[in-house]
């Protein structure tokens, strides 16, 4: 199981939200591309990039820090926020982004999903972010009345790389992530799923990867941040478990 630092960006500013609210922000770095140092550092293999602005904008907004962040380092990221079209999808992967979040338009505009994910494939990942099991677009502001495993299974054939599930209500509040939703979305899937929101502790890690569901990460952001969690041990945790 893969853990992703998260790197949310706010103003140019790396941020976390409470509960997905922009007005709750805390700023923990100004400068985001040493953090994502800081993490490359510890021994992350993947990063997790988060334009906050660009969710609301429904267009890129944090792309100079994204950009600083992908010369600043050398590990695979994935971001999220902001790209709904296929302009932004390979002006993204063009300046060497890994792999690209769609959320907003896996629910308006699914076709766009699947032809991105023909035309790069194991670069497109579905962001499918939920309160209370219906999933949430526009950067969390728009509730609809679709059900979190229906638009994940309704990717099954597309060939997304991977599906990055939020439990809005778990994320920045660290109480936990949600682990039975977690785990019946991984089961109702075959894509990997990507667990996030609320991963505040060791111990959370450990009962993701041991909920006897085939999760292939996990994200932690404020965890991080606030030394909940010790990146460097919780690596090495999960790397300690992998050789066994």
């Amino acid at each position: 199981m893969i853990l992703y630092p998260a790197i949310d960006l706010k103003d140019g500013q790396a941020v976390r939200l409470f509960k997905g609210e922009m007005a709750q922000a805390t700023v923990f770095n100004d400068d985001p591309a040493a953090q994502a140092r800081e993490f490359v550092n510890a021994g992350c293999e993947w990063l997790h990039l988060v334009d906050l602005n660009g969710a609301f904008a429904g267009t890129p907004v944090n792309a100079a820090p994204v950009e600083a962040i992908l010369k600043a380092t050398k590990v695979p990221a994935q971001l999220g926020g902001g790209i709904r079209d296929m302009a932004t999808i390979e002006a993204w992967l063009d300046k060497g982004l890994a792999r690209v979040i769609l959320g907003t338009v896996a629910v308006e505009n699914p076709d766009l999903v699947r032809e991105a994910a023909r035309a790069f494939p194991g670069q497109v990942a579905v962001g499918i972010d939920a309160r209370d099991g219906r999933v949430a677009t526009k950067g969390w502001a728009t509730e609809t009345d679709v059900m979190v495993t229906d638009l994940a299974r309704s990717f099954e054939d597309a060939g997304v790389a991977a599906i990055i599930y939020t439990d809005i209500n778990r994320d920045g509040a660290m109480q936990g992530p949600n682990i039975p939703a977690t785990a019946d979305l991984a089961r109702a899937v075959s894509v990997p799923v990507i667990a996030s929101g609320g991963v505040s502790s060791l111990a959370d890690l450990i009962a993701l990867r041991d909920c006897g569901a085939a999760l292939n990460g996990a994200i932690s952001g404020r965890a991080l941040y606030d030394g909940a969690l010790d990146l460097g041990a919780a690596l090495a945790a999960l790397k300690e478990h992998g050789a066994t």
